[in-house]
């Protein structure tokens, strides 16, 4: 799947219009998610990066998360959490 990103800003009428070319007329079904961000002080708030832009393979988590199908994979027990003194004043 290709993923279009795009940033826009809606019209005076506070319509968002967009125009994206995706292929021939009726040669794609497309899904569309827009994402609202208010603008703070006459700038948009920038978005968070993508795990491709942060320096990750394409598709990586989605092929490693759920992966391990051995059935010998187990967690271990974890221990037993310290004991510490408590922050509340009295």
């Amino acid at each position: 799947m290709n993923v279009i990103r795009m940033t826009a800003t809606s019209g005076p009428d506070g319509v968002l219009h967009l125009s994206v070319p995706v292929g021939s007329a009726g040669e794609f079904e497309v899904a569309v998610v827009v994402s609202p961000k208010p603008i703070a002080n006459g700038t948009a708030v920038p978005a968070p990066k993508t795990s491709e832009e942060l320096g990750w393979p394409p598709g990586f988590f989605e092929n490693v998360i759920g992966s391990i199908d051995d059935p010998a994979f187990k967690r271990y027990p974890q221990g037993e959490f310290e004991k510490r003194e408590s922050l509340d004043a009295e």
